[in-house]
């Protein structure tokens, strides 16, 4: 006896299951130097590094400044408003999330979601304000929304 083979189908089959429910937000990875990046983001403020050699202002928090690699950097709190610099959403219903380059008005560019909006109504060049969204058992994540 001969056995058909049925590419669709076999695809099928290994097909991973549907996400159901909204996106989860993993917890972060807290390293010793962002420490205090995540205990103020957990009072809902917004930190971000300046280098206090070059004056240039750095994002993600790291101790040595990336344009001088001076180690001299201090943290600033944001003001938490910026415009969109580029946008893409992924997936669809409750599984959709917008990622996102927010250009922070401190003049840095973050990797960060837009949430709590309908993306169709988004452009480049709009304003957004941080928001704060809990993770799976870790430190909230600064996220931003149309202001």
């Amino acid at each position: 006896m001969t056995t058909i083979q049925n590419p669709a189908a076999d695809k099928a089959a290994n097909k991973p299951p549907k996400p159901t429910g909204p996106r989860r937000i993993a917890a972060p990875r807290a390293l010793p130097e962002a420490l205090p990046f995540w205990d103020a983001a957990s009072k809902g403020r917004l930190l971000v590094k300046r280098c206090t050699d070059c004056g240039e202002t750095h994002y993600y928090p790291r101790d040595i400044c990336p344009h001088c690699l001076s180690a001299n950097t201090e943290w600033i709190e944001s003001t938490g408003k910026g415009t969109i610099y580029s946008f893409s959403t992924m997936g669809k219903d409750e599984a959709r999330y917008t990622l996102a380059y927010v250009t922070l008005d401190e003049g840095v560019t973050m990797l960060t979601n837009l949430v709590d909006c309908d993306p169709a109504t988004l452009a480049i060049g709009h304003r957004v304000q941080l928001v704060f969204k809990p993770s799976d058992g870790g430190y909230p994540v600064p996220m931003f929304t149309p202001a």
